[in-house]
């Protein structure tokens, strides 16, 4: 059993080293604090896109620590605690619901990146992004299609906003517990369009997003108390 635990730990180590080769290569080239910047909750109908900025110390060792996406609940929770106890720099960014609904979810989705980044407790010399670029920010900077798979800050990023977006949704779902937002996060289930057939749009749905046409309909219905 020792043997095998050993061993694989062995591999995992030699595959966070493969995830690192991005950030190893900017070290070479003279780079000294390089963030990881991604986002979570894009997708859904409702509540804010939260972006976070990882700055990984090039020698941790975080096992475990793969794209958000690809992980359980319970695992992201284990890495995000060990993150903050291990000390991890990041910066933590929000586009909320007004701002999703009056920029495009993309130009919310940068904001939250921009703030994410203005967040770190040390100015960056050098971005790792999942997918985006941010020109607005002059900083040296590389988009990275599927970076939160390829890149271990990246993918640091990924969990940290993965999981302030998480309790965020459980937050919110003491305050509308008609939609499920514990369960679902906003994203579109079929148990969150029959709430939203049900009770119509809460303030914190995302009105510039195109619904069901249950929700639709919904929004058509007289509220109670209106004439028919």
């Amino acid at each position: 059993m020792g043997r095998r635990i050993i061993c694989d730990e062995a591999l995992e180590r030699e595959r966070q080293l493969k995830m690192f080769v991005f950030e190893k290569e900017l070290v070479v080239q003279g780079y000294r604090v390089i963030a990881g910047v991604d986002e979570a909750g894009r997708g859904p109908l409702a509540g804010p896109v939260v972006a976070a900025a990882v700055v990984l110390p090039r020698d941790i060792y975080l096992p475990g620590l793969n794209d958000s996406k690809q992980m359980r609940p319970a695992a992201r929770e284990r890495l995000y605690e060990l993150m903050l106890q291990e000390k991890v720099a990041f910066g933590i960014g929000i586009g909320t619901v007004a701002e999703i609904d009056a920029l495009n979810i993309l130009g919310a989705t940068k904001l939250a990146m921009q703030r994410a980044v203005a967040g770190l407790p040390e100015q960056p010399d050098f971005l790792l992004i999942d997918a985006l670029t941010l020109p607005e920010l002059n900083l040296p900077q590389k988009g990275i299609v599927h970076g939160d798979a390829l890149s271990l800050s990246i993918a640091a990023a990924s969990v940290f906003a993965k999981v302030t977006r998480d309790r965020m949704m459980e937050e919110l779902d003491r305050e509308y517990p008609e939609y499920g937002f514990a369960k679902h996060k906003g994203y579109p289930t079929a148990a969150h369009y029959r709430a939203l057939a049900k009770y119509g749009p809460s303030p914190i749905h995302r009105r510039s997003f195109r619904l069901a046409a249950e929700e639709q309909l919904a929004l058509a219905w007289p509220k109670d108390g209106e004439a028919g």
